[in-house]
């Protein structure tokens, strides 16, 4: 079967070459039972791969099923998927079946699978390597023949790396993956889409369908599209209830387009309500602190520095702060001071203090990153008088990571 007669059976609108690449390797890897892996923005229509994949197979007279990880609660999950037995727990009132076994030579689609505890992530490796399953609250072991096709809009491996999901179950169900495009990355299948979903309202509930000035498409194809076909689809709605002149301008178009505001790229520390999300967050928080204290140091030697080199004649002290754009002591030079300009190609530090310039030996300080961290605490820990909590969000960390690292330093409260 070609590629437009997928796109023509499943109602799928557009032809660029990436979701045309898509197509092409779920219609290769239908009829062979291998794991599929389907990333994609949420949005995009993953779901129709895995129709697609099972509608082409060879199971696709048994049944299928969709299963929505991230919307089953943690507890429950486990009897959802395996089945559980007769009292195993609270409200099991009597023998229940899983999908695992309700769909038994068929094929079962795990949307949001990142979303997954990592203790079913253990059950579900076992399934995809041996097909063997134990009902909760039962000891016996089950033979099932399931196909799996899993889907995700997260990063999987960046999420093994934060111990959120399992390594060796990312291998195994990226056997096969397949990439669904965005929509701001097929922008020529923009119009065709809005296009498509104005006419179905207007068939619907019998309306004439709207169309767009061409300013109009031009804004409507280089909109980001962050809720991707999903969000498409709304506004298309949308303007087809509420626009009262059925040739759409660029005015009326902006009215129903959220405006998207802009983006942040520059690292920042979390809130105290981010800090619960996680152990590595908060160590890259109080990094990026400490980073940001060093260039202000830098920054601030470097301006004295070049105060020296331009006026000779004045000597500041230890308490010039360059960064208030201040001199809190100065003095001018007495006889006893002779001042040179320094010696670009023999260069030495220069410690400015008690109104005299003295050269000394240089010495190399500490690049640890440990270190540093652990001076920080110790500062903040100074600063507000032992109390943890104000320490914590003084640091931008959570109490809980800076009593271990506490303990990890050996620091004395």
């Amino acid at each position: 079967m070609d590629i437009q007669a997928i796109k023509n059976r499943f109602g799928i609108i557009g032809n660029s070459p990436a979701l045309n690449y898509a197509l092409q390797v779920a219609v290769q890897v239908a009829n062979t039972d291998l794991t599929v892996l389907i990333n994609g923005e949420s949005g995009v229509g993953k779901e129709v791969f895995s129709q697609i994949i099972h509608a082409l197979s060879a199971r696709k007279h048994n049944p299928f099923i969709a299963v929505n990880c991230g919307a089953i609660p943690e507890g429950t999950i486990d009897s959802e998927l395996f089945g559980h037995e007769k009292g195993s727990f609270t409200g099991a009132v009597d023998n229940r079946k899983g999908y695992f076994e309700t769909v038994n030579g068929g094929t079962i689609f795990l949307d949001e699978i990142g979303e997954m505890p990592l203790g079913t992530q253990a059950r579900l490796l076992r399934v995809l390597e041996t097909g063997e399953y134990i009902r909760v609250g039962s000891s016996k072991v089950q033979k099932t023949d399931v196909r799996v096709i899993a889907a995700t809009n997260r990063d999987l491996l960046e999420r093994t790396q934060q111990g959120k999901f399992r390594e060796d179950l990312y291998y195994r169900l990226n056997t096969v993956p397949i990439r669904v495009p965005a929509l701001r990355d097929r922008k020529e299948d923009i119009p065709l889409l809005f296009r498509k979903f104005s006419v179905d309202f207007s068939e619907k509930y019998k309306t004439p369908s709207i169309q767009l000035d061409d300013e109009a498409r031009n804004i409507l194809v280089n909109y980001p599209w962050r809720g991707n076909v999903r969000e498409l689809k709304n506004i298309a709605e949308q303007i087809s209830v509420l626009s009262t002149d059925k040739l759409v301008t660029a005015n009326d178009l902006k009215r129903f387009l959220p405006e998207q505001p802009e983006i942040n790229r520059l690292p920042m520390l979390a809130s105290p309500q981010q800090q619960s999300g996680g152990d590595f967050a908060s160590e890259r928080d109080i990094l990026y602190k400490l980073f940001f204290d060093m260039k202000k140091d830098v920054t601030e030697v470097k301006k004295m520095f070049f105060d020296i080199l331009q006026n000779p004649n004045v000597v500041h002290n230890h308490d010039y702060h360059p960064a208030d754009n201040h001199v809190l002591h100065s003095y001018p030079a007495t006889t006893d001071i002779t001042p040179q300009a320094p010696v670009m190609n023999n260069p030495q530090p220069i410690i400015i203090q008690d109104n005299k310039i003295d050269h000394h030996e240089e010495v190399e300080e500490t690049l640890s990153i440990a270190d540093k961290e652990k001076e920080l605490i110790v500062k903040a820990l100074k600063k507000h008088k032992g109390k943890r909590k104000d320490a914590a969000l003084d640091l931008g960390i959570s109490e809980r990571t800076l009593y271990r690292k506490l303990k990890e330093y050996n620091i004395a409260e």
